[in-house]
């Protein structure tokens, strides 16, 4: 029978609540490759048994894990200060205004601050390969359960666009496939148990130092950066193609007026928090409330929308910021070109992939069902 991802159950139960640890890195690697699993599979390379993702992608999610706990001064070590931990250098200290939510696939930074992303990154790396990726080990051995084939990552550029060819100049990280697919499949069990057992650790070690947490700051800093349910970028884009009369509803075409624009997330954001500009699109108001809602598009709605889809992306997003675009839908999408058809059939590749692992309800419209 198919790996359904329940094979690697007992190796993450394993990790988490049985496996010594002397600091949270473990966790933090874990739920690094978690991220990398449920929000960025388009980044991944499948081999036989083992599925590859850039080294710098996991970096990147632990800076991201790592800086709200660091900013609250939580404990990661017992007896260790937050700001005092090996990765918290240089180039750390320059993303201290930088939102965590920004340390994702599609964003630039320039001058100072992609030195200082770059050379954060750099440090996580090196803390990564020296410590939890050495000592994450299958029960009763000493043989590391991921791989890492690390490589020079040259010197800081002045300017940096996250996309997969930037975070694999740090290297490549192995994880077996069975791993792989539990995390990706599995993640709304795994998660919660990664963060309490987290949150036991930092609580155990307070009391060691005579400090009581704030239980409510612990949530907050433990809570994943999702960005707030941002759509304003593609409603000013629509805006704009509205007031040249060349918007329409991806869903039935019809030509849009400035009463009847919605911003819908075509993979719906109940079931999987996407901000990424291929997944916003412009639809009808009323199909959008009253209608698809919080709904999985079926494969024929999607189909059927594939030309307006398509023109949309590119009158929309490629005429205007075709970097960001490309970088975030091959991140998150499974695409190898940067073409409009392999795009659309990553799109509905993780259509199929939402409505197996969620199990999420599909919408048609009445007038594609007739069809």
């Amino acid at each position: 029978m198919p790996d359904d991802g329940t094979g690697a159950l007992p190796l993450l139960r394993h990790v988490i609540l049985n496996d010594k640890k002397s600091a949270t890195y473990k966790l933090g690697l874990l739920r690094s490759v978690s991220r990398a699993a449920d929000g960025a599979a388009g980044m991944a390379h499948y081999g036989d048994v083992t599925v590859s993702v850039p080294l710098g992608l996991v970096a990147l999610n632990w800076i991201r894990l790592y800086k709200p706990l660091v900013d609250a001064g939580l404990p990661q070590q017992p007896g260790a200060n937050a700001t005092r931990l090996g990765f918290v250098k240089a180039g750390w200290d320059g993303l201290r205004d930088t939102p965590a939510f920004d340390l994702k696939a599609g964003r630039s930074f320039r001058g100072d601050a992609a030195r200082s992303l770059h050379q954060a990154i750099r440090d996580a790396v090196n803390t990564l390969v020296s410590m939890p990726i050495q000592h994450m080990t299958f029960p009763g051995s000493d043989r590391p359960i991921l791989k890492v084939d690390k490589q020079r990552a040259g010197r800081p550029p002045n300017d940096i666009l996250i996309d997969r060819d930037y975070l694999a100049r740090f290297g490549e990280l192995r994880v077996p496939l069975h791993l792989w697919r539990s995390l990706a499949r599995h993640d709304t069990w795994i998660e919660p148990a990664l963060v309490g057992e987290w949150t036991a650790l930092m609580e155990r070690w307070a009391q060691k130092q005579n400090r009581t947490l704030d239980r409510l700051a612990v949530e907050n800093a433990m809570r994943w950066s999702d960005p707030t349910r941002d759509v304003e970028f593609a409603r000013e884009i629509s805006r704009q193609l509205l007031d040249e009369g060349r918007l329409h509803c991806v869903w039935t075409g019809a030509r849009l007026t400035g009463g009847q624009l919605d911003i819908d997330h075509c993979m719906p954001w109940a079931a999987w928090p996407c901000d990424d500009l291929w997944n916003l699109m412009p639809a009808n108001r009323h199909i959008n409330q009253n209608q698809k809602r919080a709904l999985l598009p079926s494969a024929e709605a999607l189909e059927e929308a594939r030309d307006r889809i398509c023109t949309w992306w590119e009158t929309g997003y490629v005429a205007r910021v075709p970097d960001r675009f490309f970088a975030e839908a091959r991140a998150s999408l499974p695409v190898s070109e940067p073409d409009f058809d392999d795009l659309f059939d990553g799109l509905q590749a993780r259509r199929r992939t939402l409505r197996s692992d969620h199990r999420i309800d599909e919408w048609t419209p009445a007038r594609v069902g007739a069809l």
